[in-house]
């Protein structure tokens, strides 16, 4: 059985002072979690300080980007090797990288690269955007998406990915998408992998859902067979709620994939 995944984005949010009082209490609670894989997300400028506090803890640090190249002359960007000695995941191809920064599926696929050789896991986000929504292009943006971005890697490498599904009208608009609908992107997105690769690895992927989860709706996403977690954003930022979403994900996961 998959491990379920639960993932903060913190986006731009939390000085370090703020961070380290979130994560003190998060994990004071740690011993709540187990079954479930906890990552949090911050800043960059937190990861290092965030990395000494938990250093005897089982949450999981990521950071939320890396730049496609290795080093050179790029200006306020962040490599790889700069995150390697404090994160286990990066977030990959978030539709606000692609849509402040112009970001591509081929800069997400060279940047998946650079993570899997440098032992971090990519958690690679696709989604459409509502006006492909609603000509039902669905199926057709994120399988484009996906082929794009994993075309270059090996059925070994796909081992060491996860897939968020985010539909990018859900993301912090309060407007979850449904469950089933969810779910059936999700089972299209493991068809795509068997078809990429095979059944066997299809199958040890994990694929989460994102978009305005909070702890009222999580239970009705985790209960769906191909969703094993979620990437959360605003919610995540009040580690009260962010803990409630963990204990439901460990309650339910196991029900339905169990």
């Amino acid at each position: 059985m998959r491990t379920p995944l639960v993932v903060a984005n913190w986006k731009m949010n939390k000085t370090t002072s703020e961070a380290v009082d979130y994560l003190s209490e998060l994990k004071e609670k740690e011993n709540l979690f187990s079954g479930v894989e906890v990552v949090i997300c911050p800043s960059f400028v937190v990861l290092e300080k965030a990395k000494s506090l938990l250093e005897e803890s089982v949450i999981q640090l990521g950071a939320q980007n890396i730049y496609q190249e290795e080093q050179g002359a790029f200006t306020g960007e962040v490599s790889a090797a700069m995150i390697a000695p404090y994160c286990s995941y990066v977030i990959l191809g978030h539709s606000e990288r692609r849509k402040y920064f112009h970001e591509t599926y081929l800069d997400v696929e060279q940047k998946i690269i650079l993570a899997l050789n440098h032992g971090i896991k990519p958690i690679i986000c696709v989604g459409e955007d509502l006006e492909e929504r609603n000509n039902n292009q669905t199926a057709e943006v994120v399988r484009t998406q996906l082929t794009q971005s994993l075309e270059s890697l090996s059925g070994e490498q796909i081992k060491n990915i996860v897939i968020a599904y985010e539909p990018i009208w859900a993301i912090g608009t309060g407007l979850a998408d449904q469950p089933e609908e969810t779910n059936l992107v999700c089972h299209e997105i493991r068809q795509l992998l068997t078809e990429l690769f095979n059944k066997e690895t299809s199958e040890e992927v994990r694929i989460l859902y994102g978009g305005s989860i909070t702890q009222d709706n999580i239970s009705s996403f985790i209960q769906m067979p191909e969703i094993d977690g979620a990437l959360i954003g605003g919610t995540s930022l009040n580690v009260e709620a962010f803990i409630k979403i963990i204990e439901i994900v460990k309650e339910h996961y196991k029900e339905t994939h169990g």
